[in-house]
């Protein structure tokens, strides 16, 4: 009889435990959390935009009687995923370190394999050299984070040579 293997999917751990140990002398820089305001005004906006778009086809097909219900509808969805996944979206965290970047989930990228590193509406993204994505959401200013990621790549290039 085969055996039977468990989905990776079920070992999801939210918060610290999840993330990768660090490695012997490598030192944390900073930490970058999701911000609560700015989780919720990024809910509330997707929201409207969803409102928006779904009232413009309703009006579009000629279902004008039926765009109160869509929008009340799609707000409580909204507000609904938006509290369900609240503890998930805090639980993540990501730590810059002298040598690399430490996602949830067992993400990591070496500062050196960063390709580019950009502001994506509000949020940050980081490319790697392969074309790995990765992104930094729900931060209360994405400015700093930015350019702390630049500064320790900088640093980490200037230190490798």
């Amino acid at each position: 009889m085969p055996e039977i293997k468990r989905d990776e999917v079920l070992n999801y751990r939210p918060g610290p435990d999840s993330e990768l140990p660090l490695d012997e002398g490598e030192k944390i820089t900073a930490i970058f959390l999701a911000d609560n305001r700015r989780y919720w005004v990024d809910h509330l906006l997707l929201g409207i935009f969803g409102i928006v778009l779904v009232s413009a086809i309703l009006l579009y097909m000629g279902k004008t009687d039926q765009i109160a219900i869509a929008a009340a509808a799609i707000a409580v969805g909204m507000a609904a995923r938006a509290a369900w996944f609240r503890s998930e979206a805090f639980a993540r965290r990501w730590q810059l370190t002298d040598r690399r970047l430490i996602g949830p989930q067992g993400r990591q990228v070496m500062l050196l394999e960063i390709q580019t590193v950009r502001r994506l509406m509000g949020d940050v993204q980081i490319v790697t050299n392969s074309g790995a994505k990765h992104l930094i959401r729900h931060l209360a200013d994405s400015e700093p984070v930015l350019e702390a990621i630049e500064t320790a790549r900088a640093k980490r290039a200037k230190k490798v040579r």
